[in-house]
């Protein structure tokens, strides 16, 4: 993955944003993932519900302030209104009996369901603004190394954290978390400035997204390419909810203790990002560059279709880890990255509007369907296995739907109304 000589200080800036970005949240993940379960998976539709519900009501109030401020200002107003809440997470988890209970663990689950879709969302517009369609799909994936990095760090931190020192000191997870994004937000303000540089070809701001809050929708109504991505973002959360259920179930009935959950949901982070890591390194670059945008993008759906497979026939916490470290490694390695290229040379209501809602609200619409389609399959005796190799199979033809699309209109994608 070659760099030229006028983009490392760009490169290593992007780098850094993202493994910063990842660590503030894969500090906090594992401790997610035991508050969801606290009270039994059973409690998962009623908290997913409120988790959409509560995107529906973000989102907006986003647009708008994307609308309303330029990116220089929205995007570290962002992370900076998710730092300040971390602490005050934080101070709650100390100094409320009980740590809060459900309900301050339930409100934490349901408000970095959110966080981590908006900051990374934003992270990819941003660079989808700072890079062309050649240089992106050069350095996207040397970019995306920063972020399993930092995910790496994050969950091993964590990890050591739950084990010497249990849950009675969790609350300092809080404040590290909050003090590591304040430095993506140092990240950012170096990149806009370094944007300016004379001698720097790479990076070139495009124009502000609009004044209208309802363009992303309006856009997302009118584009295929838009809707089709709409319909893969659906389906890879509809695959990914049911996995979830399955590890909350595997890990519920494997470990009894929350410190020994929140270590084997770290373990599982961890692992997934060492091959995410070795996968960009050795193979994302060159896969994509064999292959194309179109293939790549039938990877994971294909994998994810073995995978149930695999899981069903041996279920257990050895087969639910290696299934999530594979799939979770080619996300972030192939899937992810292939994507994020797709809105590379499209408009800034398109990067801040209309990806946002698809990152956000459409991923949880599919969290949200797959969360209550499970205990209609149990009510009527169906197999949820039966019907994840189901989904698996639409998601992968909705990948070959969007591969097509995508080769058609490769060569006139510098036009926005074309797609």
């Amino acid at each position: 993955m070659p760099v030229s000589t006028g983009e490392y200080r760009v490169v290593l800036l992007s780098t850094a944003y993202f493994f910063l970005l990842l660590m503030s949240y894969y500090l906090l993940r594992p401790m997610r993932e035991t508050f969801g379960i606290s009270r039994g998976v059973d409690k998962l539709p009623l908290i997913w519900s409120y988790t959409l519900g509560f995107m529906a009501l973000i989102n907006p109030l986003y647009s708008a302030l994307v609308a309303r401020w330029p990116r220089r200002v929205f995007i570290p107003a962002t992370y900076q209104c998710f730092a300040v809440m971390l602490v005050g997470f934080g101070l709650l988890y100390q100094w409320l009996p009980g740590h809060g209970g459900t309900v301050l663990g339930y409100t934490f689950y349901i408000w970095l369901s959110v966080f981590n879709l908006f900051v990374v969302s934003i992270f990819w517009a941003f660079m989808s603004d700072l890079y062309s369609k050649e240089n992106g799909q050069r350095l996207f994936g040397l970019i995306a190394i920063g972020g399993t990095l930092g995910a790496i760090v994050g969950a091993w931190i964590t990890g050591k954290f739950s084990t010497w020192l249990g849950s009675e000191h969790s609350h300092l997870l809080f404040y590290i978390s909050a003090a590591v994004l304040e430095l993506t937000i140092l990240c950012v303000m170096v990149l806009f400035k370094t944007h300016k540089a004379p001698d720097n070809s790479t990076i070139k701001i495009s124009a502000e997204p609009g004044p209208s809050v309802t363009t992303g929708l309006t856009l997302l109504c009118k584009s295929r390419l838009l809707q089709s991505v709409s319909l893969y973002t659906l389906l890879y959360a509809l695959t990914s909810t049911f996995l979830y259920i399955f590890q909350g179930r595997v890990v519920e009935q494997t470990f009894t203790s929350s410190a020994t959950r929140t270590a084997a949901f770290a373990k599982i982070d961890l692992w997934s990002n060492v091959l995410t890591l070795a996968a960009q390194l050795f193979f994302t670059h060159r896969l994509i560059a064999r292959v194309g945008i179109p293939v790549a993008l039938t990877i994971l759906p294909f994998m994810t279709l073995l995978g149930f497979g695999f899981l069903w026939l041996w279920p257990g916490f050895a087969a639910l880890a290696v299934f999530q470290v594979m799939r979770r490694g080619l996300h972030y390695a192939v899937d992810r990255p292939v994507r994020e290229m797709l809105y590379i040379p499209l408009t800034p209501d398109t990067k801040y509007k209309a990806k946002s809602f698809i990152d956000t609200f459409v991923y949880r619409a599919g969290d949200f369907i797959g969360i209550w389609i499970t205990p209609l399959i149990q009510a009527i005796s169906l197999s949820l296995g039966m019907l994840s190799l189901g989904i698996s199979t639409l998601w992968l033809g909705s990948a070959v739907w969007l591969g097509k699309l995508v080769r058609k209109k490769i060569k006139t994608l510098d036009d926005p109304e074309a797609v």
